[in-house]
């Protein structure tokens, strides 16, 4: 949890890019990685030069060669612990002229960070405003893997301040809630073809540092953990490098984040390759057949982009994985042949687990758009029995443009601090998610279809035609209200209609 202090150092230096003349909150982030990186790379050769003088033996593994760059200017000059205390014009000289053509020199090192840093623009416009980010950067702590992590998770939602920028941001308690359905394990291969700024990545790795502590512990778990556990894709180069940096700070050494317009892209290569699948795709519209490919095509048959991506969770994923992705609305009661084609393709050839009714507000402001969490599992033989719906109704925060909490800080996410009583459950129902997902095939397939959550037989759904809106199955009670008989409500308006013609008469005997 980031303090009040280390929240007003960040906030200090956005508003130092604002009024130094970067209004731009990706450009902004992207600088800020782009330091965040240089500072990094000092703070690793220190340890290497501590272990080397430890153990009296040469450097392993030297960032900075000894020597001077090409422009002869020495490249010890160009570590964070020497610039930062250089004056201002000197600084920026070195930074901007020495500094960012090295860093894109390092896409020879085999870590995602420096392949993704060889497309490095260095933007900030002067040697005033770069020396005062660098000051202020410079006091903020970043020894400590959860404050580095916070503080970049804050950094990125400032990124959400601007309306065209929304789409990169899902709200960190739903990507938190999909995290705990799936429940990670420590042999999981995780995907998002989709990728941003990876939160999704981010998530499932703290949840196994939390659930799975030994993971950091087994040496080859360990491995796993660092350099084949995590993937995520994306098309667009500075998302990659914002995600890139956003498992870096959580303490991701080395995640497979490349570059992939995952929707043209064949997938033979990764068919039938990850365990887990977390997602939400940005769902465009459609494509047409040209650029689409051709192995998703051959799953079905549409232009439309939200149901290609379920196609292709459903390519991606090995044989028992699972996935939980958030779809909208149309792909559950969507009438087209290719609507309903991937439906039952979930239904009769996968194992559909669960539909989640998200409330219309939870991606406000940038959307108000129907949407649901998708969890399935893939067999490729069947094995649907029940599908578990979930009527969400709150999620902790307004569902107005303002998204404003609704609880107190304990009381908000999916695995509150505190417990949650019934007039705070109204406010905030992933707790009661989590509580009843867990209950889905027992308990909950003897729930009444007019409580929040029930199960709905495969028999039902495909009688249905494949039709996955809750509203479909939902029964809502109606209180019975008992009326007067018609001809004791016609007596009674005639009795008040003579009263009032009385009175009328009365009033113009006074008046006259």
């Amino acid at each position: 949890m980031l303090t009040g202090e280390i929240r007003s150092q960040i906030d200090r230096i956005w508003d130092s890019f604002w009024t130094g003349g970067i209004s731009n909150p990706l450009e902004v982030i992207e600088q800020i990685t782009y330091l965040l990186f240089l500072r990094r790379l000092d703070d690793l050769q220190t340890l290497e030069e501590v272990k080397a003088s430890r153990l009296k033996q040469p450097l392993e593994h030297r960032i900075f060669p000894e020597g001077n760059d090409p422009k002869e200017r020495p490249y010890e000059d160009f570590r964070w612990s020497r610039f930062k205390n250089f004056e201002a014009r000197d600084m920026y000289e070195v930074v901007s002229d020495h500094v960012f053509p090295f860093l894109r020199t390092l896409g020879g090192d085999d870590s995602t960070y420096a392949h993704h840093m060889k497309d490095a623009r260095f933007t900030i416009p002067t040697p005033g405003l770069l020396a005062k980010v660098v000051d202020l950067i410079d006091k903020v702590p970043m020894e400590d893997r959860d404050t580095k992590g916070d503080v970049y998770e804050y950094m990125l939602a400032k990124i959400a301040t601007a309306g065209q920028n929304g789409q990169f941001r899902t709200p960190r308690h739903i990507i938190r809630l999909m995290v705990e359905l799936t429940a990670p394990k420590p042999g999981d291969i995780i995907c998002d073809p989709a990728a941003g700024t990876c939160g999704f990545l981010v998530a499932a790795g703290e949840y196994l540092r939390e659930h799975n502590p030994e993971i950091l512990r087994d040496l080859k778990l360990k491995h796993h953990f660092h350099h084949e556990m995590f993937h995520g894709f994306d098309f667009d180069n500075t998302m990659l490098r914002i995600g890139s940096m956003n498992m870096l700070l959580h303490g991701v050494e080395n995640p497979d984040i490349v570059y992939q317009d995952s929707l043209a892209q064949d997938h033979s290569s990764d068919a039938d390759r990850y365990t887990l699948v977390l997602a939400n795709p940005p769902f465009a519209g459609s494509l047409d057949y040209e650029n689409c490919a051709k192995d998703l095509q051959q799953i079905v048959k549409t232009k439309k982009t939200e149901l290609l991506f379920v196609a292709l969770f459903m390519r991606l994923l090995k044989p028992g994985g699972r996935a939980a992705v958030i779809v909208p609305g149309g792909v559950l009661f969507g009438s087209s042949k290719a609507h309903k084609r991937i439906r039952e393709m979930l239904v009769e050839e996968q194992k559909l687990d669960a539909i989640i009714s998200l409330p219309s507000g939870v991606f406000r402001p940038y959307a108000g758009v129907s949407t649901a969490i998708l969890v399935f599992t893939k067999t490729n033989s069947g094995g649907t029995d029940h599908v578990w719906f979930y009527d969400m109704d709150a999620d902790g925060w307004s569902l107005d443009d303002k998204r404003q909490p609704l609880l107190a800080n304990e009381k908000l996410g999916p695995v509150p601090n505190s417990t949650l009583g019934f007039e705070e459950h109204a406010k905030n129902n992933l707790p009661d998610v989590v509580a009843r997902w867990s209950q889905r095939d027992d308990l909950e397939r003897l729930r009444s279809r007019t409580t929040q959550s029930f199960a709905v037989s495969k028999t039902e759904i495909a009688a249905n035609r494949y039709d996955l809106s809750i509203n479909r199955y939902k029964e809502v009670t109606h209180d019975n209200v008992e009326h007067a008989l018609p001809k004791q409500i016609l007596q009674e308006l005639a009795v008040l209609e003579a009263d009032i013609q009385s009175r009328l008469q009365e009033l113009e005997g006074m008046l006259s």
